[in-house]
């Protein structure tokens, strides 16, 4: 390194500030409910390899810091001062953009005549066109269908608006002014940005930043490599499931094995499906994307506090991610709900580094994340307001000596929610409860965090909801160490005069006034034995209306009884319910155990392995083709709808027949 100690602890100080404070900026001038609340946002200072060098602690969105920006630099040729760079595109982009309402800024910073830095922001915008309101659809099937595409090109030219390129992204989008007015909210940003690079720049010259860049990315990957050499050396493997493709078709396999090696560590996809025809795809280029690594930075983070935010964190991560698969689709697939596979990527990466470090990692969480949009009549008469109501999240997964985190989820995201007065002033809603959800932590020694609910009433005619991205309606969230399943996920409608319909996913359903939807998240999983749980907490959990009185009987062995002063604990009861001979819970649930019965890991590697020696374009086809013939003998519904032993144990020999008619003779992978 090039910098001495305490002027690297200073620079970076001074630098996280800068990203820090451009955040702040685009927070307070933003528009939307999106950004203004919602904080789905960043910003930070990018060094001359395209790379993050300076990124928040505290502010935006945390998960992108392994995102390049040199493809989308190098796109747009030379620049000068008061250029901005603007895309949404994530093929072109080569995964800086992940899905289209991501518009992502970059503007070059001059210092004497040459280039010595970037600033960068992004935020998720209203509507970029597209098929839906939000233009996010989990059943579009290519990226067409979601709306306007932007390749990297200059929104502005030398401090000049590009008046064609604002004129053609306004002219594509239901909320043109809501739009505008966030993106003008990140040239701001940047400039602030560029303010701030200019004294640090007076303060201490242009080496010194210069080498602070490289020297910060250098430090934190050190820092990196020796925490993760603190994990056990070696491979492990985990597997885990999206509920199906989009509200429909089979569940979606993500497969990981792992392996650790003095301070490196290598993520192997190998073995997950083929790309999917739904929007649930993630843009990775192969590369160790945002969407692949994001509990990597978490594990480092946790376990050295102090640790330099920065592309260097991601130093020690290699991927190997199959071309045309659900984690690095070819190029034109749907990507718009790329969260909700992040989020079982995640999942998946908790069940691998938990074999390494059982004591520390946690169970698995809620599983999805569900921004709740409202689209409506615009209140000014033309046009559409379309505003997120709240994203919605589960609980997060118990570890040892913790309970879950109720109602927030620590996997991809930490977007904040809304408050109540605003979404009830800016849009036609009426919320009339949102809180945690009863019974639906995963049980455990220390149980799974709790999932959210809420229930809100459609003020206008002519309305639409969408909930995007939601998971965990068929697989639950897993339990570890002894530790129980989540609750599935839920959604009802419920129409004046009606009784009430469950939905199940939806994606885009039309309201009238008066209709009342509710939605209801997971629960995180438990960790160990739920009959170890002290008693004192089941019972603090039941008096917080966390937990039934029924299920602290059924789940933990807790008889309570209730008197006039309130719930008690009745020990010499709970005493003999936890002498009885009790199962330990299913930890993934009857649901996924039954599928697995079926479609064993070993069995789907081998078809994997079989379909990705075909042609792309056939991959999808076989899978469907051969998945049909084998749930043609299980009950519809199958796995909510458990089948008899006999039938389970037929329809897992015919798919082995399935598997060894696949694996015949390869035809050449050429398309």
């Amino acid at each position: 390194m090039k910098l001495d100690p305490i002027s690297i602890e200073i620079l970076g100080n001074k630098l996280t500030a800068i990203a820090e404070e451009m955040c702040l900026t685009l927070q307070r001038t933003g528009r939307t409910l999106y950004v203004k609340e919602t904080a789905d946002f960043c910003c930070a200072l990018v060094g001359l390899d395209g790379k993050f060098f300076a990124y928040p602690r505290a502010l935006g969105v945390s998960g992108f810091v392994g995102l390049d920006c040199s493809t989308t630099i190098e796109a747009v040729g030379e620049l000068v001062p008061g250029d901005v760079i603007l895309t949404n595109d994530p093929y072109r982009s080569r995964g800086l953009a992940t899905h289209l309402p991501d518009l992502q800024v970059i503007e070059p910073y001059f210092h004497e005549g040459r280039i010595v830095g970037y600033g960068w922001g992004f935020l998720h915008a209203s509507d970029v066109g597209g098929k839906v309101p939000s233009s996010i659809s989990p059943t579009n099937h290519e990226i067409f269908q979601e709306g306007l595409q932007i390749p990297p090109l200059k929104i502005m030219r030398a401090g000049r608006l590009n008046e064609d390129v604002a004129l053609l992204f306004r002219a594509n989008s239901r909320t043109p002014d809501a739009n505008m007015g966030d993106l003008k909210a990140m040239l701001g940003a940047l400039a602030t940005g560029r303010e701030r690079v200019a004294q640090t720049l007076g303060q201490h010259g242009a080496t010194a930043f210069l080498d602070a860049q490289s020297d910060l990315v250098e430090y934190a990957a050190m820092r990196a490599r020796a925490v993760l050499r603190q994990v056990p050396a070696g491979t492990y493997r985990f597997t885990d499931y999206l509920d199906d493709e989009a509200g429909a078709g089979l569940p979606v396999r993500i497969a990981l094995a792992v392996t650790l090696n003095d301070g490196d560590i290598t993520l192997d996809f190998t073995g997950s499906d083929p790309q999917v025809a739904a929007a649930i795809n993630i843009p990775s280029h192969g590369l160790p994307h945002a969407w692949l690594t994001l509990r990597i930075l978490a594990l480092v983070a946790t376990l050295d506090k102090t640790v330099p935010i920065n592309a260097g964190l991601l130093a020690p991560v290699s991927v190997i991610a199959p071309a045309g698969s659900v984690v690095n689709p070819l190029a034109g697939a749907a990507v718009g709900v790329r969260h909700a596979a992040a989020v079982r990527v995640n999942d998946v990466l908790n069940g691998v580094l938990g074999q390494a470090l059982p004591e520390l990692m946690p169970a698995a969480s809620g599983g999805t994340i569900i921004p709740v949009v409202v689209a409506e009549p615009s209140r000014h008469g033309h046009g559409q307001n379309v505003q997120v109501v709240e994203p919605m999240v589960g609980g997060t997964g118990a570890r040892r000596g913790f309970d879950g985190a109720d109602g927030r989820d620590s996997s991809i995201s930490n977007l904040s929610n809304n408050p109540v007065e605003t979404v009830e002033a800016e849009t036609g809603v009426e919320i009339v409860r949102y809180g945690l959800r009863p019974d639906s932590a995963g049980a455990g020694q220390w149980r799974g965090g709790s999932g959210q609910e809420i229930r809100f009433r459609i003020l206008q005619d002519d309305s639409a909801v969408l909930a995007r991205g939601m998971e965990r309606l068929r697989f639950r969230p897993w339990g570890t160490q002894g530790g129980g399943p989540g609750a599935p996920a839920r959604l009802v409608l419920q129409r004046p005069g009606e009784s009430p319909r469950e939905l199940g996913k939806i994606d885009l359903l039309p309201v009238s006034a008066g209709d009342e939807i509710l939605i209801q998240t997971p629960g995180g999983g438990g960790w160990g034995d739920p009959f170890a749980r002290l008693p004192e907490a089941v019972l603090t959990d039941v008096k917080r209306g966390l937990l039934s009185v029924d299920a602290a009987r059924r789940d933990y062995g807790v008889a309570l009884r209730a008197s006039q002063s309130g719930v008690s604990i009745d020990a010499v009861a709970t005493d003999a319910l936890r002498a009885q001979p009790h199962a330990a819970p299913s930890r993934f649930g009857a649901e996924r155990d039954a599928w697995e019965r079926v479609f064993p890991a070993a069995l789907l590697d081998r078809f994997n392995a079989a379909l990705f020696a075909q042609p792309a374009a056939v991959r999808a086809r076989k899978r469907r083709r051969a998945f049909d013939a084998v749930l043609a003998g299980l009950p519809e519904g199958f796995p909510q709808a458990l089948a008899s032993e006999p039938a389970l144990a037929q329809a897992a020999a015919h798919f082995e027949r399935e598997v060894q008619a696949c694996s015949g003779p390869a035809v050449p992978a050429n398309v």
